[in-house]
């Protein structure tokens, strides 16, 4: 496997440094365009990895997957469709009338950290324990990041408010807002985001516990390949095959059922808000492996 990371690190080199930082959040936009790193987590633990992959990283929606494991059933206030429009947008929310598209879009988001805060009271520790228990790494939040996305996140803000005027949010708006946005701010490196995810490799079986069972598991494997790249999840499964969630720090997990673990991280966005390299990186890697859901 280190062959095969060493491969796809050649094979993206050229890639690397295209796209644009998040702009939405300031201190994400400072991130170098030039980093890019790569882990895999096998299915008994093993971790291998390439460039950067030890390096922290802003988390952002890589967050909402844990998230949503750690809240529970939410069908009856999340769907599960894909969306054709961007991850926060407003009018998908309206047309939904409250309840979001999915989870993994931001409104969806808000709503399973509603979901967390009422069942843990503190959502974003809560996240944060898990992520440390699952990965054996410690897990802090970037202040800095938290702090530049509280400032500028006028958006969310508006998704919560719309959602509670629907009546879909059960805890205060700006409780919602601040855990999520802690949730988000989380920096962790695809070596430990690799082992944390294994769960979903493995049917649901953690490091030492069954975090959720087999077919909830596979279910969220399933949101994932619909969902987890936002409006370009259709383009991704072409490419990719595998189930895969983004965050516009630009890392990308994917999950390859029974085997592994993958996470790429580099800063450079598509028009999707998903990594370019990340995303080349898993094409190239698919390829060499042979490995796809299809």
């Amino acid at each position: 496997m280190q062959g095969v990371l060493e491969q796809v690190a050649a094979g993206v080199r050229s890639v690397v440094g295209q796209g644009k930082q998040a702009v939405s959040i300031p201190a994400l936009a400072r991130v170098p365009l030039n980093r890019f790193g790569m882990a895999v987590a096998t299915a008994d633990g093993d971790v291998v990895g390439v460039g950067d992959w030890d390096e922290p990283f802003s988390v952002q929606s890589l967050s909402k997957l844990f998230t949503l494991a750690l809240a529970g059933d939410m069908r009856d206030r999340v769907g599960r469709e894909p969306s054709t429009l961007a991850f926060n947008s407003l009018s998908q929310l309206e047309l939904d009338e409250g309840r979001p598209r999915n989870p993994f879009l931001n409104a969806g988001a808000l709503v399973t950290t509603d979901q967390l805060l009422s069942t843990t009271g503190d959502a974003a520790a809560a996240l944060r324990g898990f992520l440390a228990a699952e990965s054996g790494a410690e897990v802090a939040v970037d202040l800095s990041v938290a702090e530049s996305e509280l400032e500028t996140g006028h958006r969310n803000a508006a998704l919560a408010h719309l959602i509670a005027g629907y009546g879909n949010l059960h805890n205060p708006v700006t409780d919602v807002l601040r855990n999520y946005v802690h949730s988000c701010a989380i920096a962790m490196s695809c070596r430990d985001l690799a082992l944390a995810g294994l769960f979903l490799a493995r049917t649901g079986r953690g490091r030492a516990t069954q975090v959720l069972s087999a077919s909830d598991a596979r279910r969220l494997n399933a949101t994932m390949l619909v969902c987890g790249m936002y409006d370009g999840a259709g383009e991704f499964a072409y490419r990719v095959g595998l189930p895969a969630k983004s965050g516009i720090g630009g890392g990308v997990l994917a999950v390859v059922p029974n085997r592994c673990v993958v996470c790429v991280w580099s800063p450079g966005l598509d028009r999707c808000g998903n990594s370019v390299a990340a995303v080349a990186a898993l094409e190239i890697f698919s390829a060499l492996t042979g490995y796809s859901v299809f």
